[in-house]
């Protein structure tokens, strides 16, 4: 399945981690269990099947979600659906073009003044690579894919292609080559131009590089990942122009840790990833890194971050681990954590996907355990 090599390709340098810890604080208080309330995914136009949504964002007033469908033979088509208020929603339209564009799952989305546009994949070739392109919509909302030479996400330098972001500066793609971390720039979320092999954000005698996300800031552009030499390092690199690029690493991993989500939260960037003993957060103002938090707890297998959404100092992060996918969230921009008890049971494996988003007073969650993707929304607050 094309989320199956996705997943393998963005976890294959997560943190495995040793022993069982406890619970992340002495006096456990319980997750959260909101009162979730269901909503309605329409199916996408064509044959019958399940849906399969992998990530959800909201900007401008709207929300749009991205994912695919795939038939009774398991042949995989694009899909996307939008909401102007997260509870009813209607399918947007697609407009593949090429061979692979046909058969896509949308993975990665980012909106700007009320656009979207998404990163899709989808597995072929000799070598069975994920094949990736960019999705555009248009200004009668149809997303379609865009003709892109095969090198400039594929071909003998791939290694992954991780995030899409928007800011005021454009549309960055966040991945890895074999260079490599690399980003790919735009100013209108359609066409993207590769920039490879820059110092500071390539790998260089300091160790491999790989970006995992990337965020827009006032001063330009913040990428998170990792530097492998030979343990994990949390890194993050900024950018007024996506061309030349400052490594900072973040304190407190002891080397074994890496950053996979960030995002803005209030009047600071908060960045969060697997660290020796669970998972940790750390908090950017521009003065520089601080390490502000940590939870969950480490156990057998790869942990890694799905999701991260704020509204505020209110965060939301999905994360795995060996027992199935996690909901978390703070009230203090990532230095406490308390988990959330999801509306459905989501098992790890690449076959299934968890999306969160946070904006108002409202929590989306779509999941899909494996068999079909569904919907929930909640007002989150520590009283449950």
């Amino acid at each position: 399945m094309v989320i199956g090599r996705l997943v393998a390709v963005v976890a294959g340098l997560a943190v495995v981690l040793a022993g069982c810890a406890g619970p992340s604080t002495p006096k456990d208080p319980g997750p959260l269990r909101p009162a979730w309330q269901p909503i309605a995914l329409p199916a996408p136009p064509g044959p019958s099947g399940r849906t399969m949504v992998r990530d959800v964002v909201a900007c401008a007033g709207r929300w749009y979600a991205v994912g695919g469908a795939a038939d009774p033979a398991g042949e995989t088509r694009p899909a996307a659906w939008t909401s102007s208020d997260g509870l009813a929603w209607s399918s947007v339209p697609t407009a593949p073009t090429s061979f692979y564009g046909r058969r896509h799952v949308l993975y990665a989305a980012a909106c700007r003044d009320g656009r979207v546009a998404a990163l899709g994949a989808a597995v072929g070739g000799m070598h069975g690579n994920p094949r990736t392109g960019t999705w555009s919509q248009g200004p009668d909302g149809t997303l379609h894919d865009v003709e892109v030479p095969f090198g400039l996400y594929g071909g003998p330098r791939a290694v992954s292609v991780s995030r899409l972001a928007a800011g005021p500066g454009g549309w960055l793609v966040v991945g890895t080559r074999v260079a490599g971390a690399a980003v790919w720039t735009s100013g209108d979320g359609e066409r993207f131009t590769a920039r490879e092999g820059l110092p500071e954000l390539a790998s260089d005698d300091r160790g491999r590089t790989f970006a995992y996300d990337a965020v827009a800031v006032p001063s330009g552009w913040l990428v998170v990942g990792a530097v492998l030499a030979p343990g994990t390092t949390p890194v993050a690199w900024t950018s007024p122009d996506a061309r030349v690029w400052r490594r900072l690493e973040l304190p407190g991993a002891d080397g074994r840790g890496q950053v996979q989500r960030v995002t803005t939260a209030g009047d600071v960037v908060l960045a969060v990833g697997p660290v020796r003993d669970g998972f940790g957060t750390w908090r950017w103002s521009g003065s520089g890194w601080r390490r502000v938090g940590a939870f969950g707890s480490g156990g057998p297998g790869a942990l890694s971050v799905r999701a991260l959404s704020a509204d505020g100092d209110r965060v939301v992060a999905a994360t795995v681990d060996a027992g199935g996918h996690r909901l978390w969230y703070s009230a203090d921009a990532g230095g406490s954590w308390r988990a959330v008890a999801l509306p459905v049971a989501v098992p790890p494996g690449g076959d299934s996907g968890l999306a969160v988003a946070f904006v108002g007073d409202r929590l989306m969650v779509l999941a899909d355990p494996g068999d079909g993707s569904g919907g929930w929304w909640a007002r989150l607050s520590e009283g449950g």
